[in-house]
């Protein structure tokens, strides 16, 4: 989660703590219109070091950049 909070706070300009607040805001709106399995693993994508979860932070931090303006 940190490694999320860095990429949107650096994509975004935000603040650290306002990268965690719209962070966790998305990552709660996900897991509130996925289907529950494909909602668990999200946790687990975010908690983890694997390559696929820095591929999926990035798609994130990317869309979240897009959603507050900056690229």
């Amino acid at each position: 989660m940190d490694d999320l909070i860095k990429q949107v706070s650096a994509k975004t300009g935000l603040s650290p703590e306002q990268s965690k607040g719209a962070a966790d805001a998305v990552i709660s709106y996900l897991k509130s219109k996925l289907p529950a399995p494909i909602a668990g693993q999200i946790d687990g994508l975010l908690g983890g070091g694997t390559d696929a979860a820095t591929g999926a932070m990035g798609k994130v931090t990317g869309a979240l950049g897009n959603v507050f303006g900056k690229k």
